[in-house]
C-alpha cells in the first residue's frame, strides 16, 4: 500500500457527526468534552469564527473571544471525537472567508452585523 492510499483509508474510517452548517463571522457555541485523569467534563467555547480550512475529515475552524480583555483562539478539527455540540448563536454578514483583521479591532468596533434572513 502507498502512502496515499493509507492516509485515504484512515480518513475513510474517521466519522464526522452531523453539526449545523456555519462559516467566517458567525457566532458559535462549541461544546467540548474535557478528560482530566479519570474525571470528565464538558465545557462551552463561544466566539465568533475566524476561518475553516480544509474538507472533509481534515477541515478546522479556528474561533475566537474575548476573556478579561484578553483574545483567545481556539483551532478545532471537525472531526474531534470531543466536540459534542455546534450551536450556532448568531448568522454574521462578512465579505471574506478569513476574518483576521478582527484581531486588530476592540470593543464596538469588533461587531459583526447579523446576517438578514
Amino acid at each position: 500500500m502507498s502512502k496515499n492510499a493509507l492516509i485515504q483509508f484512515v480518513e475513510d474510517q474517521v466519522a464526522i457527526k452531523d453539526f449545523p452548517a456555519f462559516s467566517a463571522g458567525d457566532t458559535i457555541t462549541v461544546t467540548y468534552k474535557i478528560i482530566e485523569g479519570t474525571k470528565e467534563r464538558l465545557q462551552k467555547f463561544q466566539g465568533v469564527v475566524l476561518q475553516r480550512v480544509g474538507e472533509g475529515p481534515k477541515a478546522t475552524f479556528t474561533v475566537r473571544k474575548i476573556s478579561n480583555n484578553i483574545g483567545v483562539e481556539r483551532i478545532f478539527p471537525v472531526a474531534s471525537p470531543f466536540i459534542q455540540e455546534i450551536e450556532v448563536n448568531k448568522k454574521g454578514a462578512v465579505r471574506r472567508a478569513r476574518i483576521f483583521y478582527l484581531r486588530s479591532l476592540r470593543g464596538k468596533k469588533a461587531r459583526i452585523k447579523e446576517a438578514r434572513r
